[in-house]
């Protein structure tokens, strides 16, 4: 799946949604280590970017999309776009 045909949108600008061959997703749970939540504590005393746990959701989004992209190729629908995708954290 190429990411230009994957959009937040309802539609893909240029191409006409001609059927809608089902929902696709992608998960991911993801938790830090003892170590990596005492670093992150300390950030969070000081205030500001807690950046141990922005990466983390950040890896966790990235494999997700991999995810729901896999997915759809696994269903047959690697000619498709996906349309109407959303990222929840």
């Amino acid at each position: 799946m190429q990411d230009a045909m994957v959009t937040t949108a309802l539609s893909l600008p240029g191409y006409r949604i001609v059927r809608n061959l089902g929902v696709v997703r992608g998960l991911t749970v993801r938790s830090r280590s003892i170590i990596g939540n005492f670093f992150g504590g300390i950030q969070s005393i000081f205030g500001g970017n807690i950046t141990i746990y922005t990466n983390l959701c950040e890896e966790a989004r990235e494999e997700t999309y991999k995810l729901m992209c896999q997915h759809a190729e696994k269903h047959g629908r690697t000619q498709s776009s996906l349309c109407g995708m959303t990222l929840r954290s």
